[in-house]
């Protein structure tokens, strides 16, 4: 609406509505205000390491017995430079053994881990860690939900192990 200015004698000051404001079927209505976006849930921080217990343990050379330790996921990288190793390429059953020595971060008290610690750990230790990396690298972690059949109760299950036949 605009307001006009009155003519001398002509009277009070009358609102007239604008051109632009006609009222009538042609006219369009001022746009709905957008709707205020949803609330994004918290993201949860990326979890890149995982501890774990092998089932017998690594023996060093004191005799010391290594058993917990950590692996973090795996890089495209950590996937491709065991490929060219000459080991790998003679015999391609070497590659989990390079690629574990890469991707576990700790052993035990040990200082280092290499692929000279993981090829000389026992087989079911090995079978283990290779399961292990397939687990945590595939689906992103070793839990999974589950319902209890009886009470119908939801917990999780390690589905890692921490022992021998546990995974």
């Amino acid at each position: 609406m605009r307001r006009t200015a009155a003519r001398a004698g002509a009277g009070p000051i009358v609102d007239v509505p604008a051109p632009e404001a006609a009222q009538g079927p042609e006219r369009t209505a001022a746009p709905a205000p957008a709707p205020a976006p949803a609330p994004v849930p918290a993201a949860q921080p990326l979890r890149t390491e995982f501890p774990f217990e092998l089932p017998r343990g690594y023996v060093d050379d004191a005799g010391t017995v290594h058993r917990d330790g950590v692996m973090r996921l795996a890089t495209a990288r950590d996937e491709l430079i065991p490929l060219r190793d000459v080991r790998v390429q003679e015999n391609p059953a070497y590659l989990s053994v390079v690629l574990l020595g890469r991707v576990i971060t700790r052993l035990g008290t040990l200082a280092m881990v290499h692929d000279g610690i993981v090829e000389n750990m026992f087989a079911s230790d090995l079978a283990f860690l290779q399961d292990f990396y397939r687990q945590v690298n595939a689906e992103g972690h070793t839990r999974a939900a589950v319902e209890c059949p009886h009470c119908s109760e939801p917990f999780e299950v390690e589905l890692g192990g921490s022992r021998l036949g546990e995974s």
